[in-house]
């Protein structure tokens, strides 16, 4: 998508307000849903504060829906275009048999011991960098990378507004 202004952003009606943002949490436009009444925004990082607090003030069943709805890293599934361009940006569309194969091994791990997927913001990391997050983070508490994750999920939102919002 083209890039726009905060203003066009804030001027937009409603549904095209949430047609723009709704990937802006994985496939959750519920987050832009909740926060396009917070209009107008004084800046991007004020939009993301908004749509961050949309986050934090939802169910914690909602919380873990949006956190299922991110792909496994380096799994060559069907994802959004912004997490497909993310994770190449990464080099995780062209990693060696082994490093995939570990990848596979981790995710399934990870997710059987969370409930829901690794997320890491990605961009620009290096596969080893997000393998070795990957080991690390599998050892947290449940309660521990149920934070972490949410708060990648900010993080990822971020760079995507800071990419489509000039």
């Amino acid at each position: 998508m083209d890039s726009l202004t905060l203003e066009e952003l804030n001027n937009a009606d409603g549904e095209k307000f949430v047609a723009i943002l709704g990937g802006i949490y994985e496939s959750s436009p519920w987050v832009a849903e909740r926060a396009r009444s917070d209009r107008p925004f004084a800046s991007i990082e004020d939009l993301h504060d908004r749509m961050s607090r949309a986050v934090e003030d939802a169910s914690r069943e909602r919380k873990l829906d949006l956190l299922r709805a991110h792909p496994d890293l380096a799994e060559g599934t069907e994802m959004t275009d912004a997490s497909e361009e993310e994770q190449a940006s990464a080099g995780l569309d062209e990693l060696s048999r082994e490093q995939y194969e570990a990848f596979q091994r981790l995710n399934e791990t990870y997710r059987e011991r969370f409930g829901f997927p690794f997320i890491m913001a990605v961009r620009g990391a290096s596969p080893d960098a997000i393998q070795a997050a990957m080991e690390r983070r599998i050892e947290n508490s449940e309660a521990e990378e149920f934070r972490t994750a949410l708060d990648q999920v900010h993080e990822i939102a971020r760079l995507r507004l800071e990419e489509l919002v000039s």
